[in-house]
This record gives C-alpha cells, sequence and structure tokens, in this order.
C-alpha cells in the first residue's frame, strides 16, 4: 500500500456530476462521515469532456499521490466501457471513461459507476440500506433514478440500465425512449417539477420553492399529480420487486414531509408484502460518498 504524507493509507474518489467535479479524499478506515477534503470544479468550462476528465485528474494529483484505490462516480449509464444516456453534457455521451481511468491510475484498482448506483452503495456501507438483502434505492433530484440491491450489492443489469426509471411510461399518451424521451422524468423530478410550476406561475421557479407554494391550489394540484404519480410508481415496483427496504434520497427529499406520507399510503395500499420505507442518510453528495464506497471495497478486494 502507499501512504500518504498524512502518514497512511488513502483512497481517492471523484464524481462526475452534469454540472460539477467533486473530488474527495479519505482514510482507509473512513466510516461514512465528512471526506477530509473536498474540491468542486465545474464540469465543463470552454473544453470539451475529455479535458474536463483531464483537469479532474491534475486536480485528484495535487490531494493524493498514489492512492491506494480510486472510486468514481459518474452521470449516465456506463455500457461496453463507454458513458451512454449522458446527452445533457456534450462529449460526456460515449465518453470511454474507464480507458481514462486506467490509464491515470495504473495499477491501483478503480471502481466506476453511475452516480445514482454509487449513491446506493454509500447506503448499503453506512446508512438506511445497511444490512439489506433486497431494496431499492430512489433518488428524486433534478432527474429520476432508482438502484436495486439484490443479495446486499447493487445490481447493474444486462446493460448497466437497472433502475433507469426515467423511461418507464405511465400513459398511453407518453412518449418513447427510442425517440430521445424520459417520459417519467418529464412528470417526476426536480427539473419536470420547475419547468411546469415555471409555466403555471408565469415566472421562473425552482421545486424547492413550488414546495413552498403548496397553498396555492393550482400549485397543490401539481405537486400532488406529481408526488402521486411517483408513488404509484414506487408501489408497482415493490410489487414487482418485494424489497425489504425502500430508500428515498436526493435533492426533492427536502420536501420529504410532502412526499414521504403519500408514498408510505401507496405502498400499504398496494404491494401485498409493503417495505420499510425510509430516508437517505446521506442527501448532499451521496454519489461522491458512494464513489468513496466504492474506493474503500476496491482497497479491501471486495469488488
Amino acid at each position: 500500500m502507499t501512504a500518504s504524507a498524512t502518514g497512511g493509507p488513502r483512497v481517492l474518489a471523484i464524481d462526475f456530476g452534469g454540472t460539477k467535479i467533486a473530488i474527495a479524499t479519505a482514510a482507509v478506515g473512513f466510516a461514512g462521515g465528512r471526506p477530509d477534503t473536498v474540491v468542486r470544479l465545474p464540469t465543463l468550462g470552454a473544453e470539451g469532456a475529455d479535458q474536463a476528465v483531464r483537469r479532474a485528474f491534475d486536480t485528484a494529483r495535487t490531494l493524493l499521490s498514489g492512492p491506494v484505490a480510486a472510486g468514481v462516480s459518474t452521470f449516465g449509464v456506463l455500457r461496453d466501457g463507454r458513458v451512454h444516456l449522458a446527452p445533457n453534457v456534450p462529449g460526456w455521451d460515449g465518453l470511454a471513461l474507464p480507458d481514462l481511468l486506467r490509464a491515470e491510475f495504473g495499477d491501483a484498482p478503480v471502481a466506476i459507476d453511475n452516480d445514482v448506483n454509487a449513491a446506493a452503495s454509500a447506503e448499503l456501507r453506512w446508512g438506511a440500506l445497511r444490512g439489506v438483502d433486497t431494496g431499492l434505492y430512489i433518488n428524486l433530484g433534478t432527474g429520476l433514478a432508482a438502484a436495486l440491491v439484490v443479495g446486499g450489492r447493487v445490481r447493474p443489469g444486462a446493460n448497466g440500465a437497472a433502475g433507469e426509471i426515467a423511461y418507464l411510461r405511465d400513459r398511453d399518451t407518453d412518449a418513447y425512449a427510442a425517440d430521445g424521451h424520459a417520459p417519467l422524468e418529464d412528470v417526476v423530478s426536480g427539473a419536470a417539477l420547475a419547468r411546469r410550476g415555471s409555466t403555471l406561475l408565469g415566472r421562473p421557479v425552482t421545486a424547492a420553492e413550488l414546495f413552498a407554494l403548496g397553498a396555492d391550489p393550482a400549485v397543490a394540484a401539481l405537486l400532488d399529480e406529481t408526488v402521486a404519480t411517483l408513488s404509484r410508481t414506487i408501489a408497482n415496483l415493490c410489487v414487482m420487486l418485494d424489497p425489504e427496504r425502500v430508500v428515498l434520497g436526493g435533492g426533492l427529499m427536502g420536501a420529504s414531509a410532502h412526499i414521504m406520507p403519500r408514498v408510505a399510503a401507496a405502498l400499504s395500499r398496494s404491494v401485498p408484502f409493503p417495505p420499510a420505507l425510509v430516508e437517505a442518510r446521506f442527501v448532499d453528495d451521496a454519489p461522491l460518498v458512494g464513489a468513496l464506497a466504492l474506493a474503500l471495497e476496491c482497497a479491501s478486494g471486495d469488488l
């Protein structure tokens, strides 16, 4: 093992987000609190995706030379050595990120997963999914996605796309993934609520602000429709998968008082054996903490 200047073996984590890159280091004994060091960079400036990755690597080297392992989370889906379903950042869709990581870190083991699976890994190791054999982690943020836990591990699916619930169709009139749409995410996500709320009110509004305006009957109707769709979707997933626990995380959980009771009611009425429903331990920087969890699994040889 390589020891850092602080006197012990350390791991590195990088979270490539749609707008920001977060980089952290931690000791091998990290127990899921705050990382020692966190540095944030914009994902893209004037340069392309490859250069943004290089900039992240340059910054990481200033924090930790010779990590014993590295964990990486990224938006999108990893398949055949490339990132897919990441159209919102130019150059990211099709990026050969695993190859870039191998070239950068050499013999140090590296684990990479998408951001929601990474967040679920953090919950498995230190949070609300700890000790769970079969579970669901659902991220309610700017976008919408889930992670499937079976046998106490996050399962990627045949193509690395397990949990891409943004593409579920709730109605016959919904658009299709083949046409470039994510129909459920277009209704149930922070971005969707902000867009629909802004149209409703005739001025820009965030999803968080919209929940604060729930006394307005029109806003209340929009929120109730959105949370009802979310609740129905989670209940249907639970009927199919029979999880023992469902964990809700992401930025929209700032409105948990509005969301949790409605989801709980749907589970109790719709699912033959309703799972426990709990809030995630990690809300801020969940994918980054998850990347640390991946790095520590690498360092221990569990991956």
